[in-house]
């Protein structure tokens, strides 16, 4: 039988084992005193896997190769137990011992995501019941991490692990478990979890009729016995407060490794975990399944996994993406890359130059450590086709070659670049919440556009204009501290976090929101008052319809993109102005006298309203007219993609700037700054200088 390898359930079987290039301390040093500082540069490896003996010969070519650090034993469970209360360690040992010989650092995962098979014929419901019936066994990530016979044998075998590593000098860090989601866990025990979250919450039924609006078609809960499985619910409230209690979920389940990993762990040891995003063949965006900011507070530093396309499609944006939200995790802290893609898939196969190009793209950002997952291609199974650093054959490759020249710098110039401190005056504002309560009510209209399709866009149009960004949701403490804030689709929001953002630009921020924001409250009912509820204020406007456009267009093209860019798309709101300046009207016979994006001063600042969904190439446009108007427009949007820049302070305190040209044509661009040096070919750069980038090349400029 031929199978597609690239069904989407296959692609997220595959996305587990994939290798990543680290950057890290060994030590946690002050600035003054960096010379033991390094950026970690690894791969994930699995001695388990291999067809024959190698160990030593794989030490000495990740040696040449520059890597010195591994991460081993996240998927192996089976074989440190392979039956019940029966341990062997000796893989581990082997790895550990022949590693620390070498001078290879390792980290330790824990191995709880892929459950053995004795442990689901002893205990069936440890497979996970979910909207399609009980998971069967096979694939990872099946399991409920809910269920009392799962979390008594993961701590088991969580804490035989680290009683039997805990004291070996090999290890800095742990990772607990892999790319951690609920996994739609929903059976009956789950339900009763959820019943006992929901008195917890709301104490009172009544609260819960009221708020939800549980009345509609006698949905209404008058006994706390008679509480019914969300599964079958009609109720956007309700079914968004399970999905919130899922995320909760799995910030418990997290939490309570962290805290068994760490009753082991020793002082200069780190415990982190790898996350992941929203999976589209490669990594997209928001992840819906996991609240990251209150998942990572359990985690002494925030891990990522970061995948994206590449060859003639490598543009550098989910590198950015998937950085910038790992950073702003930990409140601007740097971060791990965990896994990214050497090989990876066929299609991903980097051109000459392009593993370079990655590998110092996600040092701009932050990271600390890059890792490839992984090391040796796998010869049979699921991700036969997910090809690591070196190909089946174990011999040396272009890209094992190229890797190579990765490690010598890293290891040469690599304390220039590690510990680097961003500054970003943009933030785009994300709320799970939202995200929950936008997909639920977007296909009742027929979209096929998800949350992430509306906050992806802006990102995109922010990094393609050079500027770096942080990631803020509705428990940050900071976001005074931007100059502008952008809010896609906060369809979902309480009364406090809307007032907030009227105060923010009442003092003199500046705040771009679109079509669906401020729509419902917190519960996801929607405010029965001139909409857009509450922020109606700031951006001096109303609407109380809305529709779905056919064939519409922005009047006289006020951005100059083209007639087949100009077009509104899938969703529009007939918004009136109060004291808004129209900034574009809808071209339509009946709609035309409508404002479809506007501009308002308010206070010291402006709110800027997009009520309708743009093209791409209309989103970059609205995005960089409100960057001339924020006074954020500088030297680097004067560099326009493929040519992208990113700047921070090193732990010498010296500006650097990255150059990376995301193309297979010679890139051009006038250094902005004060002179420097390129880090990588050791020679002078001088202010206004003209630089040619070659082909999927780049240059580091320390000043």
């Amino acid at each position: 039988m031929k199978i597609s390898f690239l069904t989407p359930f296959n692609i997220r079987v595959i996305a587990l084992f994939t290798i990543t290039l680290f950057a890290f301390p060994f030590n946690r040093l002050s600035a003054q005193n960096t010379a033991k500082e390094k950026l970690l540069f690894g791969v994930a490896y699995y001695d388990e896997y291999m067809p024959s003996e190698r160990l030593e010969k794989d030490v000495v070519m990740m040696k040449e190769a520059g890597i010195n650090v591994v991460r081993i034993a996240e998927s192996t469970w089976s074989t440190v137990e392979p039956q019940d209360n029966v341990f062997d360690f000796s893989h581990i040992d082997r790895v550990l011992n022949a590693m620390h010989k070498g001078g290879i650092k390792v980290i330790i995962g824990t191995p709880t995501y892929a459950v053995p098979t004795w442990l689901v014929r002893k205990y069936p419901d440890v497979l996970a019941f979910t909207s399609h019936g009980q998971n069967r066994y096979g694939v990872r990530q099946n399991m409920d991490i809910t269920n009392t016979h799962f979390r008594f044998h993961a701590e088991r075998v969580i804490r035989k692990i680290m009683e039997h590593v805990k004291d070996h000098p090999a290890i800095i860090g742990y990772q607990v478990d892999n790319e951690t989601k609920h996994y739609n866990t929903a059976g009956p025990e789950v339900q009763k979890l959820f019943v006992q979250y929901m008195r917890g919450k709301f104490q009172s039924l009544d609260k819960i009729n009221k708020a939800f609006g549980l009345d509609y078609w006698s949905n209404r809960i008058n006994s706390w016995e008679d509480f019914p499985s969300t599964l079958g619910t009609i109720n956007a409230s309700l079914a968004a407060e399970f999905s919130k209690f899922q995320r909760k979920e799995v910030t418990d389940y997290l939490a309570w490794q962290a805290a068994i990993v760490k009753e082991y762990k020793r002082p200069e040891q780190f415990v982190t975990q790898n996350f992941d995003f929203e999976w589209r063949g490669y990594s997209y965006g928001i992840q819906p399944d996991v609240d990251h900011f209150a998942a990572a507070k359990a985690l002494d530093i925030a891990g990522v996994d970061i995948y994206h396309p590449s060859q003639d499609n490598l543009t550098g944006l989910e590198i950015s993406f998937g950085g910038d939200m790992a950073r702003s995790m930990k409140n601007g802290k740097n971060y791990l890359v965990i896994e990214t893609e050497a090989q990876g898939f066929p299609q991903w196969l980097p051109y000459p130059n392009q593993l370079r190009l990655q590998a110092f793209s996600h040092l701009a950002s932050g990271a600390n450590m890059l890792e490839y997952w992984h090391w040796h291609s796998i010869h049979n199974s699921a991700e036969t086709y997910w090809k690591g650093l070196l190909s089946h054959d174990f011999e040396p490759n272009p890209t094992y070659n190229e890797a190579k020249t990765i490690g010598k710098d890293f290891e040469r110039i690599g304390d220039h670049l590690i510990n680097l401190k961003k500054k970003s005056d943009v933030a785009i504002l994300f709320s799970n919440e939202a995200l929950t309560a936008f997909n639920a009510f977007s296909f009742g209209w027929g979209a096929k556009e998800n949350y992430n399709d509306i906050l992806r866009p802006f990102y995109d149009a922010l990094y393609r204009s050079n500027l770096d960004v942080d990631f803020i949701d509705p428990t940050s403490t900071d976001i005074e501290k931007y100059k502008l804030i952008i809010v896609p689709a906060l369809y979902a929001a309480p009364d406090s976090l809307l007032n907030r953002l009227n105060r923010f630009v009442k003092n003199g921020g500046n705040v771009v929101y679109t079509f669906k924001s401020g729509f419902s409250d917190e519960n996801v009912k929607v405010r029965p008052a001139v909409q857009p509820g509450i922020i109606n204020e700031a951006c001096g406007i109303s609407y109380s319809q809305f529709t779905i456009p056919d064939n519409v267009s922005l009047k006289g093209d006020p951005y100059k993109v083209g007639k087949e860019k100009n077009q509104v798309k899938n969703w529009m709101e007939l918004v009136t102005p109060t004291t808004a300046k129209v900034l574009a009207s809808y071209d339509h016979p009946v709609w035309g006298k409508y404002a479809a994006i506007t501009e308002n001063k308010y206070g010291k600042g402006t709110a800027t309203y997009i009520g309708c969904m743009t093209s791409n190439s209309l989103t970059e446009k609205i995005i960089q007219e409100t960057v001339k108007n924020a006074g954020l427009w500088g030297p680097n949007q004067e560099i326009a993609f493929p040519v992208i820049t990113k700047s921070g302070v090193n732990q010498y305190g010296k500006k650097i700037h990255y150059y990376f040209n995301y193309s297979s044509s010679p890139g051009n661009f006038t250094y902005p700054y004060n002179g420097g040096t390129d880090l990588l070919s050791n020679t002078r750069i001088d202010k206004n200088a003209r630089i040619t980038l070659e082909p999927w090349g780049m240059k580091i400029v320390e000043e």
